[in-house]
């Protein structure tokens, strides 16, 4: 195991592995969104249904895989990134609104975010980390631009105030978990170590504002585009 992750050297972000995940992230989100709209209604439904079982299997197989029974309070499904691709399987199965809604603003903005800043330290392709990691970010951002500009779901006011709600919550409940377990559940406690955005925003706690502003009025800029584009 030490030889190959040796083998595959330490993942760079930016470096060709990284190129190659955003190059194929950018094709695969175009073959979606074409074959949303122009292929016949049954192959959509079983694109969508595919999608949504890979996502699933995959997800629950990378948590499975990351879970530490020496350290269960800091490798539980508790980000995110955890609960984002059972909320983008579901909205591909199902369409529901509220589904919809949490993949639209977390996988086209948090998931992206993740994919163009990824918080990994580990061995570069092909590497485990690096496939877990890649391949569910991947995957959930496909699921949100399929059913938005293939699909043609539209973000609401009401699907945007859910997803704060929603969001508000986690972050609520993980401040207070992080405090008693000592974790960092969506780096609400402290900085990645890795380079981030959140360098940007000042030191702990104060970058939670920023992060916080810039968040909500990013979702809401999408939702007003995706408004008018409905209603044009």
């Amino acid at each position: 195991m030490e030889r190959m992750a040796h083998a595959a050297g330490q993942f760079t972000a930016y470096g060709p592995s990284h190129w190659a995940v955003l190059v194929l992230t950018v094709l695969g989100a175009a073959a979606l969104v074409l074959t949303g709209r122009y292929a016949d209604p049954r192959l959509v439904r079983r694109c969508r249904q595919v999608l949504a079982v890979l996502i699933l299997v995959l997800n629950v197989g990378m948590e499975i895989v990351v879970f530490d029974p020496a350290q269960p309070l800091h490798t539980l499904p508790l980000q995110l990134s955890d609960l984002a691709p059972y909320a983008s399987a579901y909205a591909l199965w199902t369409r529901r609104p509220w589904a919809f809604a949490l993949t639209f603003y977390w996988c086209l903005t948090l998931s992206t975010q993740a994919l163009l800043t990824p918080v990994l330290s580990g061995p570069d392709f092909p590497s485990a980390a690096f496939l877990a990691f890649f391949t569910i970010h991947v995957l959930v951002i496909w699921a949100a631009i399929f059913l938005t500009w293939g699909v043609g779901l539209r973000p609401s006011w009401r699907g945007y105030w859910f997803t704060v709600l929603v969001t508000v919550c986690w972050a609520a409940a993980m401040l207070a978990f992080n405090a008693l377990a000592g974790s960092n559940y969506g780096f609400l406690n402290a900085k990645p170590s890795t380079e981030s955005l959140l360098d940007l925003l000042g030191p702990w706690p104060w970058y939670l504002l920023p992060e916080t502003a810039l968040v909500l009025g990013t979702w809401a800029l999408l939702t007003l585009l995706g408004r008018r584009r409905a209603t044009s």
